[in-house]
């Protein structure tokens, strides 16, 4: 039982969440976004969620907050992708959501 009990005080610290807010300059950013045209020329498929409590996991499911200090990432979008630590496409449905290149994963940790 206390094992338990443990167990669920630290599931928050290890849930991730997608809250992200966009700065206007790069050098304020956590990571440089480039947002593509096709979904196959992605590294992560997102889903703009309508609520915080919606924006959890890894999984490309964000939210996007008004103040940069209730962000889990601030983003930057970039005019070109090789400027670019990330390439995204915003898909229309929720469960189209998700990583294509798990190798930039870290990015949004």
């Amino acid at each position: 039982m206390k094992k338990l009990l443990l167990l669920l005080l630290f599931i928050p610290l290890v849930s991730f969440g997608q809250k992200i807010y966009s700065v206007d300059y790069s050098s304020r950013s956590d990571v440089k976004v480039y947002v593509v045209d096709y979904e196959s020329q992605s590294d992560l498929k997102v889903y703009k969620v309508n609520s915080v409590s919606q924006a959890r996991g890894n999984e490309g499911l964000w939210y996007f907050v008004d103040n940069k200090s209730q962000a889990d990432k601030k983003i930057f979008f970039v005019d070109y992708a090789s400027r670019s630590d990330l390439k995204v496409f915003f898909v229309k449905y929720k469960s189209r959501a998700g990583w294509r290149n798990n190798s930039k994963k870290h990015l949004i940790y």
